[in-house]
């Protein structure tokens, strides 16, 4: 998947409109007074008064959610604390190659791409009473069970298990937050807020995760370093459970088969519509990008000779520009159109794959990732804000799950396939590989036409409409 600043905001807003429809509604009264009417008038105000309250009570309650899933998620996925002291221990000790360490990464990239699962089970299959809030914590007790296993590893074929437990454990936690950020979105018209404020708060963990990560490396053996990593993240799922048991709105229902039944066929009907598979192709192609990732960090290792703590400080960078970006998301992004939104993060982004070409020393390194963070915030926000105003409801779980597999499915592929160019078709050569990186990136230009966004707004619940037809179909 948070920040003290963007809910101040929100909350000054909702201050500030509630103050103006008081003054406004307190004026009414009055002159309704003074020509003898009577108090009925300003009596019929009152339920919607208390409905804004209401509303942004539970904005400022998700906001404090979101946070604190997302600084769990930014600490506990494998990218996160335990990544560097990951790949070093598997570089160092074991002697593996680039494709070997990416290879090895992706076998946790399964559970993220089958989250649709997760979503399915618990839009129709309620736990203890509840479809988001038993599965929140029994994943979160989870994850804190596989790290602690972790710690305790050495081997990777055993690691390979227990990083497992957690990789599925993060990604169902992702998936119910996912839902119950839909279903509020929607809701409350604050998809966008709600996007920004998650991904706000798991770069700020990343930051700290970055850091930290390079720390261990630099003054422990690879696997103290390692099972250090493992045992700080253990501790975060707490605050998640916590959180869901205090924060998250939902009540109590059963398993009701009519229900089902309705869900099933307006889920059916949902992916049944053009709007939706375009929205799923873009996303696709939008994020199918060969990486970066693992080649650079070999780049930085063994060309550039960056000790391990920078490195770790070049994450954390990287983290501070999405903060940066998260941070005037509200101001200067949060007006605009959906459509103009997508286009300015595909032209500030294919603007920061390209300076990959001048990664030359420590000052170009942490310029360029202080830039690709934001850019990367800004496709963030874009294209989740996208994803979560186009789910049908009652399956939204299901719906968002969908679409974040695809991310993450074009995300393993594109990793995998960097990799491979990196160490077999540009010999360990890093700028073909950003220049074909970027390309991919452009690329999407031509595609947000097909979504046929036209003025709509971010958050505003998109309108789906006609049925998938065959080319040269007359539209009905």
């Amino acid at each position: 998947m948070p920040d003290a600043p963007p809910s101040e905001a929100t909350q000054k807003r909702a201050v500030s409109a509630r103050a103006v429809a008081s003054d406004a509604e307190g004026s009414d009264a009055k002159g309704s007074d003074a020509k003898g009417s009577d108090a009925s008038g300003s009596d019929a105000v009152t339920p919607k008064a208390d409905a804004n309250d209401a509303n942004a009570a539970a904005v400022h309650h998700l906001l404090l959610f979101f946070a604190l899933v997302y600084v769990v998620e930014g600490l506990g996925q494998i990218v996160g604390l335990i990544s560097q002291p990951l790949n070093y221990y598997l570089k160092e000790v074991h002697g593996w190659t680039p494709l070997q360490v990416t290879a090895f990464i992706t076998l946790f990239n399964l559970p993220w791409i089958i989250k649709p699962i997760y979503g399915l089970v618990s839009d129709f299959v309620p736990l203890f009473g509840y479809r988001r809030k038993s599965y929140l914590i029994i994943a979160n007790l989870a994850a804190i069970g596989g790290h602690l296993w972790v710690t305790q590893l050495t081997a990777p074929g055993d690691l390979d298990f227990a990083l497992m437990l957690t990789a599925y454990a993060m990604a169902i936690s992702s998936t119910l937050c996912g839902a119950v950020l839909v279903e509020n979105g929607q809701r409350l018209k604050e998809s966008g807020t709600f996007v920004n404020q998650q991904w706000l708060w798991f770069n700020i963990a990343a930051m700290v995760a970055a850091v930290a990560g390079g720390q261990l490396v630099q003054h422990l053996p690879p696997s103290e370093a390692l099972h250090s990593a493992a045992a700080i993240i253990a501790v975060a799922p707490c605050a998640v459970i916590v959180g869901t048991i205090f924060l998250v709105p939902e009540k109590k229902t059963r398993i009701d088969v009519a229900g089902m039944k309705n869900t099933l066929r307006g889920l059916v009907t949902a992916f049944s519509r053009r709007e939706l598979w375009i929205v799923a192709a873009f996303m696709f192609f939008y994020y199918f990008s060969p990486g970066l990732s693992t080649p650079l960090y070999y780049h930085m290792t063994d060309d550039l000779r960056f000790s391990q703590a920078y490195i770790g400080a070049l994450g954390s960078i990287s983290a501070a520009g999405w903060v940066v970006g998260a941070l005037l998301y509200r101001r200067f992004f949060g007006n605009l159109t959906l459509k103009n939104l997508l286009n300015l993060s595909i032209a500030i982004g294919t603007a920061a794959g390209l300076a990959y070409l001048l990664f030359w020393n420590e000052i170009a390194a942490a310029i360029i990732s202080f830039g690709a963070g934001f850019a990367a915030m800004l496709t963030t926000v874009a294209t989740l804000t996208l994803a979560a105003d186009y789910c049908p409801p009652r399956a939204e779980g299901f719906s968002f799950a969908v679409l974040m597999s695809i991310i993450n499915l074009a995300n393993t592929l594109a990793d995998n396939v960097g990799s491979f160019l990196y160490t077999h078709a540009f010999h360990r050569s890093l700028p073909p590989l950003v220049l074909i990186s970027a390309a991919f990136t452009a690329f999407a230009f031509v595609l947000v036409p097909l979504l046929r966004l036209g003025a709509k707004r971010q958050g505003e619940p998109a309108n789906i409409g006609e049925p998938v037809e065959l080319a040269g179909t007359p539209a009905r």
